[in-house]
Order: structure tokens, then sequence, then C-alpha cells
């Protein structure tokens, strides 16, 4: 279940799952990157002063990748850079990641056993490259996470009713799921196109990998944009909304 919160009168979005890591969903009201919209720049700093301060940190201690919608995923480090990587993996608790997003699916991942945590941006590239388990197969090598102990939870993201795709697409998102759903996809006869819900394929992924727990977001982005930001919806022209997780 996904609720709204305010911090210093700045809405953000969590899930009532996860209580063991600090994680939180930003909204176009407390938004921390001005992609596309550089007259967000003071806005975005005032309000990641206000996310560090909640999560007592410095604004150096939140590390964001250059996403490029590639299946790369890396350990996140104090004072490290992170070029094409669109999945962090995070160790330590002196640090938050922040992946950003407009319409793509933020997963985010957390292993209580070893207190180890993990955010994937999971488009339709990443999807079809199977970010989010490929995430879990790094976190498993790298400190031994099982799905079994992993809380996921799926954030806002595109809906059905308005992510559609042409049939190769499709196809490449389909080839990621060993068996046959019929509750992520519809298909349009006339004009040869699908209808997709990325946040239901990875759902899927994720409870074929084994992981139980799963907390999967309602909102569509496109239809709040309000709320939140949709590039489909804004023609490209707008800023991100973002997915961070710190550790306790």
């Amino acid at each position: 279940m996904f609720k709204f919160e305010t911090v210093n009168n700045k809405k953000i979005l969590k899930s009532t799952l996860l209580t063991k890591a600090e994680h939180l969903f930003t909204t176009r009201d407390s938004v921390v990157t001005y992609r596309d919209l550089e007259q967000l720049i003071p806005e975005c700093r005032k309000n990641l002063q206000i996310l560090a301060d909640y999560l007592n940190i410095t604004v150096k201690d939140f590390i964001t990748p250059v996403q490029t919608h590639s299946a790369n995923i890396q350990t996140a480090q104090k004072g490290h850079k992170y070029e094409n990587t669109d999945a962090l993996v995070i160790k330590d608790n002196d640090i938050a990641i922040v992946l950003n997003f407009a319409d793509c699916t933020p997963v985010i991942l957390y292993d209580e056993l070893n207190n180890v945590g993990a955010i994937s941006h999971a488009g339709w590239r990443g999807t079809a490259a199977s970010i989010v388990p490929k995430t879990i197969e790094f976190m498993h090598k790298e400190f031994g996470t099982e799905p079994q102990n992993i809380t996921a939870i799926i954030g806002p993201a595109i809906s059905l009713n308005n992510y559609q795709v042409d049939e190769e697409v499709f196809k490449q998102v389909t080839a990621t799921l060993s068996k046959e759903y019929s509750d992520y996809y519809l298909y349009n006869a006339v004009i040869h196109k699908y209808n997709i819900d990325l946040k239901t394929v990875n759902y899927h992924q994720l409870k074929e990998l084994g992981v139980k727990r799963i907390d999967k977001c309602e909102y569509c982005t496109y239809d709040s944009v309000d709320v939140f930001f949709s590039y489909r919806r804004e023609n490209g022209i707008t800023a991100r909304h973002s997915a961070i997780l710190k550790l306790k």
C-alpha cells in the first residue's frame, strides 16, 4: 500500500511494506532534478536540502547515476560518479541513491537479512533487458542476497491504458517471462499496436525469480501528471520525479 506523506510541507510517496530502510518517491512538489526544465534549479536545490536533512545526510551524499536505458549495474560509493548506469546497489548507510523517472518504472529492492538495497530504472529497454532480475543477481553475487529475502517496491509509472508500443517492443518485453500472462497487455488489431503495463511485467519478473513481498503502485504518471512527471504526456519537455533509498 502506498501513501503520501509530507516533509517540511513537501509531498512524497512511500510504501507501507518497506519499513526497515528509508525510501521515498518525490513528486512535482518535492522535485529534486530539473532535467529539461532549468527554471526548476532553485526549487530542486531547496528540495534536495530538505530531503538530505530528512535522511540525516548531506546533499553531497546523494549518489545519482547518468541513466541511459542500459542494463548496467554498479555498487554506489561515496564520491564516485556513475556513467551509463541504470541500477545502483547500496550497502553503506551514510549515503542515499537517487534514480530519476518520468513514465519509466522505478523498482526499489531491499534485502533485510544483509541490509543491502538497490534501485533499478526499468523503462521498456531496461525491462526487456531484465534489469531488475539482473540487479538481484548482482546483489546475490556481491552480498549474498536471496530473492526470498527481498522486499520489492514498484513505484509510479505509466499505465496499460496510456503506453502503446509496436510489436517488436512487445516481443522483446514478453520474452523476459517464462510463462504466459494476460494481465499486462492489450492488442489493438486495427492499428496493430500493443498497450503494455511495464509495472506488471516487472511484477511477474520478480515473482518468477522468487520474490514474495512486492508492493506495486497503482498511480499512473500519465494520468497523475498533477503529481508526477510524464515524458509522453508532456511531449518530452518535463522534469523527473525520483526514487530514493537510504539504509538505516
